[in-house]
C-alpha cells in the first residue's frame, strides 16, 4: 500500500480545479482497498471517492484519505442466445468500455459513448443520454459495505436507480464500488428516441453507426476537458408538474420536454439557460460554453468559489424567469472530504 501526502488533484478532475489531498492512494486491487480503509480509520481520516474526476467539485485543501479507483478488467460470466453477461472492473474507463462492447458485437449502451468518467461511477449517477440509461443493463454491482466490513453484490433492483440517481447517491459513505456486472444484448435494438439522433442515423440503422453518431453529436456539442476543463453537463434536466409545464407553454410553446412515464415533463436545461442569457456568458473566469448552455467552463485557473459564483448566477436568473431552480449534477465536496448539499 502506497499512501502519499500532499497530492496535487488537479490532473484527477476535469473541471481542472486546484485541489491538494492531505492523503491519496490509487486503489488497484479489493486488499488494497481494505488496506485503505484500515489505514483512514486508523488515521482518523473521512474517505473520499475519486474515479474518473468528471462529476465532483472540489475544494482547495482537502484534509482526507483520496481513494482514486483503479481496479481493471472484463470478464465474461455468463452467455445465453439472447444476451451475455460482462462484470467490469470500477477502473475501466467508461467510454473505451462502450467501444469495446461494440467491437465484440454487444449492444445495449451505445448511446452512452463519450460519457467521461470511469464505469465503477456509471451506477451511483446513473448515467444517461439519449433515452438510455446505464441501471437498464447492470445487472449488479459489487462493492466493499464500509458499514458491514464486507464486501457484498447488490442486484440491479435493489439499488433504486431512477434519473441520476441510486442508492449510492443517497448514503455515498457506506458502499465502495469494486465491479459492475451487465447484461448486455445480443442482438442490437435502437434507441432512436431524440430527433437530431435519428436524424443523424438515418437509414443506416446499426448499432455501430448509432455509436458514431452520438459520439459526433456530443463532440460538435461538447467541449473537450482537455481544451476546456468541464463536468458535461452542469446541470440536470428539470422535471417539473404537467401543471407548471402547461403554464410555461403558454409564454414558451417552442420549449423542449419530454414527458415521463411515472408522471411530470422533463424539460432541456440548457434551453431554460440559453433563454436566460447564459450561453456563451462569463462570470469571472468561469462560464457557460458558446456551443452548450449547459455545460459550465473553467476558462482560467478558477477556483471552486469561483465555480459556485457562475453556478449561483445561473440558478437565481432561470428560477427568477421561469420559476424553476436547476439542480446542478456535480457532487460538491468539503475541506474534510464529505459530500456536502449544494443548498447549502
Amino acid at each position: 500500500m502506497n499512501i502519499q501526502t500532499q497530492i496535487q488533484l488537479k490532473p484527477f478532475n476535469t473541471l481542472s480545479l486546484d485541489a491538494i489531498a492531505s492523503h491519496y492512494i490509487k486503489v488497484q486491487s479489493q486488499q488494497e482497498l481494505v488496506d485503505a480503509l484500515n489505514y483512514a480509520r486508523q488515521q482518523q481520516l473521512n474517505v473520499l471517492i475519486l474515479s474518473g474526476g468528471s462529476n465532483m467539485l472540489l475544494p482547495e485543501h482537502i484534509h482526507a484519505l483520496v481513494l482514486h479507483m483503479d481496479i481493471q478488467g472484463i470478464e465474461s460470466i455468463a452467455e445465453d442466445e439472447h444476451s451475455k453477461t460482462i462484470r467490469v472492473g470500477a477502473g475501466q474507463i467508461w467510454h473505451d468500455f462502450v467501444l469495446w462492447t461494440t467491437e465484440n458485437r454487444l449492444y445495449g449502451l451505445q448511446n452512452l459513448a463519450l460519457i467521461p468518467g470511469l464505469v465503477g461511477a456509471s451506477p451511483v449517477q446513473n448515467i444517461g443520454a439519449y433515452g438510455v440509461e446505464a441501471g437498464e443493463f447492470i445487472e449488479s454491482v459489487q462493492v466493499y459495505d464500509r458499514q458491514l466490513e464486507q464486501f457484498s453484490l447488490i442486484l440491479a433492483s435493489d439499488c433504486d436507480f431512477s434519473y441520476r440517481h441510486s442508492i449510492f447517491k443517497d448514503d455515498p459513505n457506506r458502499f465502495v464500488i469494486t465491479h459492475v456486472t451487465f447484461k448486455l444484448l445480443k442482438h442490437a435494438h435502437l434507441m432512436l428516441n431524440y430527433g437530431d439522433l435519428k436524424h443523424a442515423v438515418g437509414d443506416q440503422q446499426t448499432a455501430e453507426n448509432l455509436q458514431k453518431q452520438v459520439i459526433q453529436i456530443r463532440q460538435s456539442k461538447l467541449p473537450d476537458p482537455k481544451e476546456y476543463p468541464n463536468v458535461g453537463s452542469f446541470f440536470k434536466n428539470p422535471i417539473v408538474s404537467q401543471q407548471l409545464y402547461d403554464h410555461l407553454a403558454l409564454s414558451f410553446p417552442n420549449l423542449p420536454h419530454y414527458p415521463q412515464a411515472q408522471g411530470g415533463v422533463k424539460i432541456a436545461a440548457g434551453w431554460l439557460i440559453d433563454q436566460s442569457g447564459w450561453k456563451g456568458k462569463q462570470l469571472g473566469m468561469v462560464g457557460m460554453f458558446h456551443k452548450q448552455a449547459l455545460v459550465l467552463v473553467n476558462y482560467d485557473q478558477a477556483t471552486l468559489a469561483d465555480v459556485k459564483a457562475s453556478y449561483h448566477a445561473v440558478q437565481r436568473d432561470v428560477q427568477q424567469k421561469f420559476n424553476i431552480l436547476l439542480e446542478p449534477e456535480p457532487v460538491l465536496f468539503d475541506e474534510t472530504g464529505l459530500i456536502r448539499s449544494h443548498l447549502e
